[in-house]
Formats: structure tokens, C-alpha cells, sequence
């Protein structure tokens, strides 16, 4: 009954040009990773962070009043609080809301020779187990071990991951291995600069395309070998580099960095996203990839891809909220930094509306789902311009129709759930 209260007032919702809402928490800033696509690694000097546990329980029931439907603890490094992390699952579970997500950064998963490894991550499998948490992320940032794990500052860590997923799954969990694309996904991939020896910037370019396309190819193959049934991609945010034209960003999550690794020019990003764009079908029926084919092709588009259909707004702001653990503030996203909204549970969301269609970052977890409620946004509210949209661009509604068919065959990424590689297989 419950489930079809919740998909009543959602469908209702997007009748009035709303979509289900999402709260991303920041619990903390602290970390203990050396990762250089982030500012909040532990080698950076600053004063860190944490929300009280009395502040994180108004903001979570100030979310539930709210209709919020998924929430996300993030940090600096989750894990790092673990107790009171299973402890705020529970409550925001009790509270009602339906999907809820954490992850790490893979630093439980260290020391997997030692004797006790097998016992203690068999008791944070089964403590997260008890908890109505949906989705467990696990960041990898290379398919080549060594190179994951010098970036992170964790010696060991790939092989640790690969013996604690079995424990997982014993337990009922099934975590999506999250990548944060940068630079060092394959050896391949690696020291691609447009100062090396090309004859013109196209052939640069077109090598560019060609290594990360091979670089996605052995990334999925290796997350499938390592006993992952879900995997993900994190955008690069590099929201300083001259060549995205948008400095006018202020992130207060610290999850972005200067560091070469994540930085892109436009017309590589467009390689980039045509790269994973053309990469993921041939794997859908291999391991449950959550990025959308729509999004990843609104991206491209938006690189240099060719056309001049603008892409759905993210709903950040409006949907979608960012709350930071320096200031315990709410923000339209984590990059928007400039843009206070003050406390959660002060904030109205019936008086935020879609006003400034902002693109300005590309941060997956407001993007991807945006582009995803886009055409039903549309549909609603303005049946020409997606008729116009369409029109314009068949292939638009073609990969909506294509993302909706495979997001119920993977269960919509239900992370207490197997794969179920039967409906994969309809996909190869």
C-alpha cells in the first residue's frame, strides 16, 4: 500500500512539473584518502567537518515531511562514522524514505591478509544488511590495481574489494562500483596530452576517442571479473578549468578538483562522453550499468556533439538539494556555492521553481536522473517542445524508451537484489 501511496503522489507530482525529490547529506569532510581528483583528500589543510547527529535527524525528518525519496550520506569518507552511519539509515528508513544510498572509498577494505578481515567486513556487511539502505557504493578510479591504489594512498585495497564482495552478497548486498572517470582509467588512457606529437589537433582528438574507448571497454570487463553486478560513472568535475566557461561556480563540496587527472577540454569531453556513450551496450548484458544512455548523448551533444538542442535543465535547486557539513546549509547543489537556501527544514520546496536551467556542472547524481524525468517534464507541461525535441532529434526519445526498458530489467538498480542476467541477456 505504501509503495503505491509513494508512485500516486509522484505521479502527481509530475503532473504539477515536479519529480521525486533527492537530498544529498554531507555527513563529513574528513577523509583519510589521497585521491587527486578531490579537495577534500587527507594531504589538504583545513579545519574538517561533521553535523551533529541532533541536526542530521531534523534534516532527515524535514526531508520525509518534505516527500524527499532518496537520500544520500556522503562525505569526506562515510564509512569513517560508521555506527552512527547505520544508525541515521535506520532512522531515515523508520521516517519513510524509500531509497537510500552511502558508500566508501574502499578504506575498510585494507589489510585483507590479515586474520580478522574476513569476520570484520562480514560485520559491516551484515550491520548495513540490517538497515533498509538500498544502494552501496564503492569508488574505483582504475581498472590497472596499482595505479587505483597509489591514487587513493591504500596499498592492497583492489584485492580486499574482490574478497569482501562475496561477504556482501552473502549478506544481501550488492554494491555498484563507482568510477570516477579521470585520465588514469587503463595505461592506455594515461599521459594523453594534446602537447604530444600530432599532426593536427583532429588526429589528437581522434586518438583520445579511440584510447578511452578502449579504456571503458577494459574497465567494464575488469569490474565484472572483480564480482561487481552494478557499476556507475562519475562525471569529471573540474569546475576551474578555463575551457568549460563556467568559473562563475563556487563548489562548497569539496568532491572537485584543479588536478590535471579530471581536467578536459570541451572538445575532449565530447570524445569522452561519445566514448562511454558508444562503450555501454555492448556490456548491458554483462554487469548492471547505471548511466543512462540519454544522459551520457545530452552531454556529448552539449561538448560539441553537433546540435543545438538544449539539454534538460538539472533540477538541482528546485527537485534536488545539497546539504553541507561545514555550515550545515543547503545549497541547489554541491556546486553551486554562491546560492545559500539556509536550513532544510526552513526551506520550501513548493516555492522553488524551474527558473535559471542551469548545465553548469556535470555532476551525475542531479544530472543523470534530471535528463531521465526530462521528457515526462516535457510531456506535461510543454507537449510541443518535445514534439519539437523529438522532431529535431529522434534519437533523444529512442534512448529514453532504450534507458527506461533496461532500468526495469535491472530492477532499477536495486541494490538488495541480484542480477537477474536473464532480462540482461535481452540486451546484448
Amino acid at each position: 500500500m505504501t509503495a503505491w501511496l509513494s508512485a500516486g503522489r509522484n505521479a502527481a507530482g509530475l503532473l504539477r512539473g515536479r519529480v521525486p525529490g533527492q537530498l544529498v547529506i554531507q555527513l563529513t569532510d574528513r577523509c583519510n584518502a589521497t585521491c587527486p581528483q578531490c579537495g577534500m583528500r587527507v594531504t589538504e589543510r583545513f579545519d574538517r567537518s561533521r553535523l551533529s547527529m541532533d541536526d542530521l535527524r531534523r534534516m532527515i525528518d524535514a526531508a520525509a515531511q518534505k516527500g524527499i525519496q532518496a537520500l544520500s550520506f556522503t562525505g569526506g569518507e562515510p564509512m569513517l562514522l560508521f555506527e552512527d552511519l547505520a544508525e541515521l539509515i535506520r532512522y531515515a528508513g523508520a521516517a519513510g524514505i524509500p531509497y537510500i544510498r552511502t558508500g566508501t572509498n574502499g578504506c575498510c577494505f585494507m589489510h585483507s591478509l590479515r586474520p580478522d578481515f574476513r569476520s570484520r567486513i562480514a560485520r559491516i556487511a551484515h550491520t548495513l544488511a540490517d538497515t533498509p539502505l538500498r544502494n552501496f557504493w564503492i569508488s574505483i578510479d582504475s581498472a590497472v590495481a596499482g595505479v587505483h591504489e597509489a591514487m587513493r594512498g591504500f596499498p592492497g585495497v583492489v584485492e580486499g574489494i574482490a574478497r569482501a564482495l562475496p561477504l556482501f552478497h552473502a549478506a544481501g548486498i550488492y554494491p555498484s562500483l563507482n568510477l570516477g572517470i579521470n585520465r588514469n582509467i587503463v595505461h592506455d588512457t594515461m599521459g594523453l596530452s594534446p602537447a604530444a606529437a600530432h599532426p593536427t589537433r583532429e588526429a589528437y582528438l581522434d586518438e583520445f576517442y579511440h584510447r578511452f574507448r578502449q579504456g571503458f571497454r577494459e574497465f567494464y570487463r575488469f569490474a565484472a571479473e572483480m564480482g561487481f553486478t552494478i557499476v556507475n560513472s562519475c562525471y569529471p568535475m573540474s569546475i576551474d578549468d578555463a575551457d568549460r566557461g563556467e568559473a562563475d561556480l563556487n563548489a562548497v563540496y569539496g568532491a572537485s578538483s584543479i588536478d590535471p587527472v579530471i581536467r578536459f577540454s570541451r572538445d575532449e569531453k565530447a570524445r569522452l562522453f561519445k566514448a562511454l556513450f558508444e562503450t555501454i551496450p555492448e556490456f548491458r548484458s554483462k554487469i548492471r550499468i547505471f548511466s543512462p544512455r540519454a544522459s551520457v548523448y545530452a552531454l556529448y551533444r552539449q561538448y560539441g556533439g553537433g546540435s543545438d538542442l538544449p539539454p534538460y535543465p538539472c533540477r538541482g535547486g528546485m527537485d534536488f538539494f545539497y546539504i553541507n557539513a561545514r555550515d550545515g546549509d543547503t545549497y541547489p547543489c554541491g556546486y553551486r556555492g554562491a546560492e545559500n537556501l539556509g536550513k532544510f527544514w526552513d526551506l520550501d520546496l513548493s516555492s522553488r521553481r524551474n527558473g535559471d536551467r542551469c548545465v553548469a556542472c556535470d555532476w551525475e547524481c542531479f544530472r543523470d536522473p534530471s535528463v531521465l524525468f526530462g521528457p515526462i517534464l516535457e510531456a506535461a507541461s510543454r507537449p510541443q517542445a518535445l514534439i519539437r525535441r523529438v522532431l529535431k532529434d529522434g534519437k533523444c526519445g529512442t534512448l529514453w524508451g532504450e534507458d527506461l526498458k533496461y532500468y526495469r530489467a535491472c530492477d532499477f538498480f536495486d541494490g538488495r537484489k541480484p542480477p537477474d542476467y536473464d532480462r540482461l541477456g535481452r540486451f546484448r
